[in-house]
């Protein structure tokens, strides 16, 4: 197959794996424009790091057909691998050598000269703010460090088309944050991104469209305003501080709600989707409560949020307990090397 440029950058069409008994993808659909960010979003278990492996040339598919920048991923692999860079989950250096020579050992792997490698490497740790720590041995790095220089390992190639799999994950917030503005910066320079996420906000603020997979299936796609929509209208929000009571609140709530309410029995924060209803919604509710005397802190109105689009599509939250439990369960009736593929 001839490499197309009039297409998507990554096109996906009714991709299935399993793993023993655990569907991972159960026949997904993908198209990404190219220089565009499409956010993948979904809880532990969803599908979304097969797919991204997949994708990368490191596992085959079942059935379905995964194409990038024109090359099957399967039949023209090599040619994939030329196209592409990828971030992992978890930092693929080599933690005992320094910085600098991390990048240029990539650069071989590149076919660089020595010198174009070293050249390459000068760069990435500039535009990383790396250079400082170039001969530094990466294991004494801090968790930011690392992940910045593993993301630049992944561009030593130049790739036209860039997997990141959960690339913040882990990370403190200052360290996240800087990481938003180093994807922001490759994305303004051209480059395809494909970003997996439990993380709400990070798709909100990164992608151009967003995709929702649960259970190895697409429930939703579109732009994160358009997901929004989806929720329609304001939702009221509050804390209940006395946990036992949080049930209370809830069935107070109930009938003022287009749908059932949420309750995190952890943070205590109960949310309700109340349409067009606003400040009439939020009236009736501190009645409701006042009169089951549940009090209640940060009572407000607020817009849609992802969370809230989750929450609608699933049943649950994008980190529920019981969408992590059920992950668990499913892992462990497939081999330790194949349930980490599924995750």
């Amino acid at each position: 197959m001839s490499q197309d440029s009039s297409g998507p950058a990554i096109l996906v069409e009714g991709l299935t794996k399993a793993f023993g008994e655990v569907r991972a993808l159960r026949g997904i659909d993908l198209a990404v424009p190219r220089g565009t960010v499409l956010g993948v979003l979904g809880p532990n278990g969803a599908g979304k790091t097969t797919a991204v492996r997949i994708l990368t040339t490191l596992l085959r598919p079942d059935n379905g057909r995964a194409i990038v920048e024109g090359r099957d991923v399967v039949r023209e692999a090599a040619a994939v691998r030329r196209l592409i860079g990828l971030s992992g989950q978890s930092a693929a250096i080599q933690e005992e050598l320094t910085g600098r020579e991390n990048l240029e050992i990539v650069g071989r792997l590149f076919h660089l000269s020595r010198a174009e490698a070293r050249r390459r490497a000068v760069e990435l740790l500039a535009q990383f703010d790396l250079t400082d720590a170039a001969g530094r041995a990466a294991k004494n790095f801090s968790g930011g460090m690392q992940r910045r220089l593993d993301l630049a390992a992944s561009l030593v190639g130049r790739p036209k088309v860039l997997f990141l799999d959960e690339p913040t994950t882990g990370l403190d917030p200052r360290s996240r944050l800087g990481m938003w503005d180093i994807i922001r910066s490759l994305v303004a320079g051209g480059t395809t991104t494909l970003l997996t996420t439990q993380y709400l906000d990070e798709a909100d603020e990164l992608a151009d469209e967003i995709v929702v997979i649960d259970h190895g299936l697409v429930i939703a796609a579109g732009t994160a305003e358009e997901l929004k929509s989806r929720v329609g209208g304001d939702v009221l929000e509050f804390t209940v501080p006395d946990r036992s009571r949080i049930s209370d609140a809830v069935a107070a709530v109930a009938s003022i709600g287009e749908g059932e309410p949420h309750a995190d029995k952890e943070t205590g924060v109960v949310n309700v989707g109340v349409g067009g209803r606003g400040s009439d919604a939020l009236v009736e509710a501190v009645r409701a409560l006042d009169e089951v005397g549940v009090r209640t802190k940060g009572l407000a109105l607020r817009r849609p949020s992802l969370d809230d689009v989750f929450l609608a599509l699933t049943g649950h939250a994008a980190e529920d307990e019981k969408a992590l439990t059920n992950g668990r369960r499913g892992r462990k009736r497939a081999s330790k090397d194949t349930a980490k593929d599924a995750s």
